[in-house]
Formats: structure tokens, C-alpha cells, sequence
């Protein structure tokens, strides 16, 4: 990300209440949930039917290198 998109790209969610929009920058929800930046991209990349919410289920993101696929042998993707 360049420029200022660390203050200026918002995040928003609904909780699901009445007049509870949340919004968050872009700098906090990189300390807070940083894998949440790449399944947002992802999912709005995705075809909004039955197909895309299936791949989607099927995305796992892992902020660190830690994770339940060692079996898989994955490959280390250098952003």
C-alpha cells in the first residue's frame, strides 16, 4: 500500500445491531487482524453467488508462519 491509505482506507462492518457500523484505518487492522486485509481483497474479488462463498470457504490465510498445513509442504509467498 502506498501513500496514505494506512489513515485514510477505512474497513467497515456491520454487527448485525441497530446503528452498529463499525469502521477501522488500515494501519490498526494490519496490529490487530492482518489476515483480514488479504480475505477482504480476496472476497471482493470473488463472484457474489453460491460458487464464490464456496471458494471462499476453501481460502485460509495465516498472519504468521505458523500453521496446521505442514503436510501440504506449502511454498513461503513473499509479498
Amino acid at each position: 500500500m502506498t501513500g496514505n491509505k494506512e489513515k485514510n482506507k477505512l474497513y467497515q462492518h456491520h454487527t448485525g445491531y441497530i446503528g452498529n457500523l463499525k469502521t477501522v484505518t488500515l494501519g490498526k487492522l494490519r496490529k490487530t487482524f492482518p489476515d483480514r486485509i488479504l480475505n477482504n481483497a480476496v472476497k471482493g474479488m470473488l463472484p457474489s453467488n453460491p460458487l464464490g462463498r464456496a471458494m471462499f470457504k476453501k481460502l485460509k490465510v495465516y498472519a504468521g508462519p505458523e500453521h496446521d498445513h505442514q503436510a501440504q509442504q506449502p511454498k513461503v509467498l513473499e509479498l
